[in-house]
């Protein structure tokens, strides 16, 4: 049977196994050369120099800044992810590492060079100089091979499909078909180009991004992210399924910093699978629930994803009030894994009070100040302070702080590899942006998002739920086989403008797209935040992204609730916005029993989960008929399920 599951697998997800498996060899490998280290430690000072450069004393001409922060990104992926590394014994491999670097320091060198010439040249007008060609495809080859290197196969055969569209689409027949690209054309897209390579997402990246993975390394290597993790531990540690809520909480609070599904796994999972495994929990079971946590990170505020920031900026809104106004969504996402864990553990007796598996650590309370950087910087982002000026804010307390204790003061060496892993991470979000870079140009080039608008729109108009599906299942098929920012910047392109047109606002929409590029991460056949957790259970991945999915599935209507109730994104009245909340919290309480199929008591006929299940999707739907029908059959399979639990319990004291 483990045979046939096998041959099932699609080429993403075996795709996807294999770059976690080689991340999980590359963790084991000796250490690197002294040499090869020296050079990643001079280019991060730089890179952390230039930055720190344009946030405190001035900005630099976007044509050099852009560039530079690409330039160096890749230099260092290049370093960090050598060729002659993963093929050992064949040294001679460092000559394409060699020319790869060599070629990112040509482009920023050609862009430094040629700036004052590039800042007054006419798109489409002015002639692609050879120089200019080299750049520009020179700096797609080396995009493409790190992006092969960080991503593996499934964004580089995305992107490649676009490029192959834009050369190839006007051979083509249907709505799709468009006059074509010269090449000369398209490497002026890629490099000169506000919608190329070089356009808002990757700016955010400059201006913004990168400071918050530094502050994210020193935060965690100063204590505070010990502190959330074992905050989230106590909190839940004794309750009914205590290991899960566990898992539930400290994901919770740790994404609200670190804002990634898999550096959630990995830094709570490490704690919380051990431990519901001992308290019962089937591995797939574990590391389901453990990937369904950490996940909801990329949606909880005040870090959310890096996605969150390039939404700000694509769409003109504040990030902080982004960030408020998806408190509810995000909230309403854990309420629902919160109840669901409940459910199942009540279901299958598992953890509870006289349970001999509790988490120890260290007093948290002495420990609480290690949360004052993150405190301060999300004061400094809703008093509208610059996003770069917070999150240096944020570092210098977090190194400062970390000087108050042995445990946690830095050496320089450790200052060193704490700037080096937080570049290297903003280095590994840059390759992707830029890549969607690509993309998104040619989508725009091509005008292929206003005719999958028109496609959409002619059924759209009259349905909007249907228009809403086919944008989730889009996005959950782009994020499966992509990063959420390529995921979440791809649909934007392909179905923002669409939705606009249907009524939707800005914020809502991009927050529905956003939503489900994020839930795509636990979505199979890819989901690379399940086949971690996998990895640490040592489950079947297949198994545990299933079950994580199931798990998920009441999370489902959270986006569609806060579509048609925009009060939960805080839009509208006060007490429009209390009942959206009460509604929500009634919604994924009637749906976690459905899925669990315990509610105060096992649910064991499938009519009764189904009608239930209904109600929770009738709650959460506009209208007062539906809510009426909802609430009254919810609430009264829930009274007859509360009658059933004491009468089983009476049944049960009188055999004792």
């Amino acid at each position: 049977m483990a045979d046939e599951t096998k041959v099932k697998r699609s080429f993403f997800q075996k795709n996807a196994e294999k770059e976690i498996k080689r991340e999980e060899e590359e963790e084991k490998k000796v250490p690197m050369s002294k040499f090869r280290y020296g050079l990643i430690a001079v280019l991060s000072l730089i890179f952390l120099g230039f930055e720190l450069y344009i946030a405190l004393v001035r900005p630099i001409v976007s044509q050099i800044s852009y560039s530079l922060h690409l330039s160096l990104s890749l230099m260092i992926i290049f370093l960090y992810k050598p060729l002659a590394e993963k093929y050992r014994g064949k040294k001679w491999l460092w000559i394409i590492d060699a020319a790869c670097i060599l070629m990112a320091a040509y482009v920023a060198i050609y862009f430094i060079t040629n700036v004052n010439r590039l800042v007054y040249r006419i798109m489409m007008v002015d002639q692609m100089l050879p120089v200019d060609l080299i750049a520009s495809f020179g700096l797609l080859i080396i995009l493409l091979i790190s992006v092969h290197r960080t991503l593996g196969l499934a964004l580089t055969v995305f992107v490649l499909f676009f490029i192959g569209y834009a050369f190839f689409g006007q051979y083509i027949s249907g709505p799709f078909k468009y006059s074509g690209m010269t090449w000369q054309h398209f490497g002026e897209m890629l490099t000169l180009s506000p919608d190329g390579i070089y356009g808002s997402p990757l700016a955010t990246c400059v201006t913004t991004i990168f400071y918050y993975f530094v502050f994210g390394a020193f935060f965690a290597t100063c204590g505070g992210g010990q502190v959330l993790i074992d905050l989230g531990m106590k909190l839940s540690d004794k309750t009914a399924g205590g290991p899960a809520k566990a898992s539930v909480v400290s994901s919770c609070l740790m994404g609200m910093v670190s804002g990634s599904a898999v550096a959630n796994v990995t830094t709570t999972g490490v704690f919380t699978i051990p431990l519901m495994k001992k308290a019962g929990y089937k591995p797939e079971q574990a590391a389901a629930v453990e990937s369904v946590s950490s996940t909801g990170g990329q949606i909880m505020p005040p870090i959310m994803g890096v996605g969150a920031f390039i939404m700000a900026e694509m769409i003109g809104i504040p990030y902080a009030r982004i960030a408020v106004d998806a408190l509810i969504p995000a909230l309403g996402y854990y309420l629902a894994v919160f109840f669901l864990v409940h459910n199942i553990a009540k279901k299958n007796h598992l953890g509870g009070k006289d349970s001999s598996t509790h988490y120890t650590s260290a007093p948290v309370l002495p420990r609480l100040y290690r949360l004052l950087p993150v405190i301060v910087m999300v004061v400094m982002i809703f008093m509208s302070m610059p996003l770069p000026t917070s999150a240096l804010t944020g570092i210098a307390l977090s190194i400062i702080i970390g000087f108050l204790s042995k445990e946690t003061r830095l050496s320089p060496k450790q200052l060193l590899d704490c700037c080096m892993t937080g570049i290297k991470q903003a280095a590994n979000i840059a390759i992707p942006t830029a890549a969607c870079g690509v993309m998104i140009g040619i989508v725009v080039r091509s005008g292929a998002a206003n005719k999958l608008t028109t496609i959409i729109n002619s059924v759209g108009n009259s349905h909007l739920l249907f228009a809403l599906f086919i944008t989730m299942v889009g996005c959950l098929v782009l994020g499966m086989a992509l990063p959420t920012v390529a995921a979440y910047l791809i649909a934007n392109i392909l179905f923002a403008e669409t939705l606009s047109k249907l009524g939707l606002d800005l914020l809502s929409l991009n927050m529905f797209i956003f939503y489900f590029g994020v839930i795509a991460q636990i979505t199979p056949p890819v989901c690379v935040a399940s086949f971690t957790a996998a990895g640490i259970a040592y489950a079947d991945s297949w198994k545990t992204g299933w079950t994580a999915f199931f798990y998920a599935i009441v999370s489902f209507i959270v986006p569609y609730a806060f579509i048609y109730q925009p009060a939960i994104l805080l839009n509208g009245s006060i007490g429009e916005i209390v009942y959206a909340c009460i509604m929500l919290a009634i919604a994924v309480f009637f749906l976690a029993g459905a899925i669990a199929g315990y509610l105060f008591a096992p649910i064991k006929q499938l009519w009764l989960r189904g009608l239930l299940f209904a109600s929770g999707v009738l709650v959460a739907m506009p209208g007062l008929t539906t809510d009426i029908i909802g609430y009254v059959f919810g609430f009264a399979i829930t009274l007859y399920l509360i009658v059933t639990a004491r009468r089983q319990k009476k049944l049960a004291a009188v055999k004792a």
